[in-house]
């Protein structure tokens, strides 16, 4: 009987369960009614806020979409802008290079190639005579500085160190003297010389001396250095030291009182405002042909040119320029004088 009345209770234990439930579900239910009417408020706040961004988003889309149109506009203004100014530049470099072709007259030779461009003139003035190069550097890696025999204190000829590196155009550098050191003849560049960069001696503060070469950019570069940190400010490339400073900015320097009046061969390294090379020789001591001239006439005639930075090199026996294969110019001594260094530009 117990275990009957046991069974029951299990039997009827889901049946109670569930009308326990629904006896007590109203009052349930009652708590757990959330008002409408706050939902309702709440829906319509975020709807307001939700129109409120989508009008500010609006907005910037239109404001985004003119800035762009402007920009477009902007754009469009700036590229024919700058079309007109290279067609302008272009122009502009033609008229200064054709007003320097008629002072420098009718080319003797020219040259062209992927590198460079070099056209040669005579110069025939009233009692001097000598040779003039212009060049335009495509590649600034074909203008270098050699060492005589590429060795430090040896001297070689212009037109060797051309041939030796196949070099279409040549000129004697910077300045040197000639010592004894153990027994054998050393010749010593006088003040700094760059070679691809680097200075090739401890730097010298020679007193007076220029620094001219041209930069990894191929323009010509120039000062009297007082210290290291002076030279390398150039960003050299290549370049040798003698004196004085012809031209700067087409305003003659002043000439050391002993180099004003004396008519010697000269070498000159400069440049025009378009930052084309030229390189002078004129030569001397030769009463039959050309008797030098003086560095005064010198600047003189560098500005009737058109130069605006010049540079006046290592002159006398020493001046000389090469030219595919030969000599153009009469050195003073009847032949080469071998030199410490030479410009030369490369095939």
């Amino acid at each position: 009987m117990r275990k009957t009345s046991i069974f029951l209770v299990f039997l009827l234990a889901p049946v109670l369960s569930i009308l326990l439930l629904i006896k007590g579900f109203p009052a349930m239910a009652e708590s757990l009614i959330i008002p409408t009417n706050n939902i309702n408020d709440e829906i319509n706040v975020m709807r307001q806020e939700a129109e409120s961004l989508g009008d500010i988003v609006f907005q910037l889309a239109e404001t985004v979409n003119e800035q762009q149109q402007v920009f477009a506009q902007q754009d469009e203004k700036i590229t024919k802008l700058t079309s007109v100014s290279s067609e302008q530049k272009h122009l502009s470099d033609d008229i200064y290079e054709q007003k320097i072709l008629k002072i420098l007259g009718p080319a003797r030779y020219a040259y062209l190639s992927d590198y460079s461009e070099i056209k040669i003139f005579d110069l025939a003035e009233l009692g001097y005579r000598g040779c003039i190069a212009k060049i335009k550097l495509f590649d600034p890696s074909v203008f270098k500085v050699v060492l005589a025999q590429d060795t430090l204190g040896k001297l070689e000829t212009t037109s060797s160190a051309a041939k030796r590196n196949n070099a279409i155009l040549a000129i004697n550098g910077g300045g040197f003297y000639v010592e004894e050191r153990n027994g054998a003849s050393y010749a010593q560049m006088i003040g700094n010389t760059v070679i691809d960069g680097k200075l090739v001696e401890p730097f010298k503060n020679d007193d007076g001396l220029f620094f001219a070469g041209i930069n990894k950019n191929g323009e010509l570069i120039g000062s009297v250095p007082k210290n290291q940190g002076d030279l390398m400010a150039l960003n050299p490339y290549q370049g040798v030291s003698f004196l004085p400073v012809l031209l700067k900015e087409s305003v003659k320097m002043p000439i050391p009182e002993k180099w004003r009046t004396t008519k010697q061969p000269r070498t000159i390294i400069g440049k025009y405002a378009n930052d084309d090379l030229i390189m002078i020789v004129i030569d001397g001591r030769q009463n039959d042909w050309s008797l030098g001239v003086t560095l005064e006439r010198l600047q003189d005639k560098l500005l009737e040119l058109g130069v605006k930075d010049a540079y006046n090199l290592d002159g006398g026996g020493s001046s000389a320029m090469y030219y595919k294969g030969q000599i153009l110019n009469r050195p003073s001594e009847g032949r080469e004088r071998p030199v410490v260094n030479n410009i030369v530009i490369l095939r």
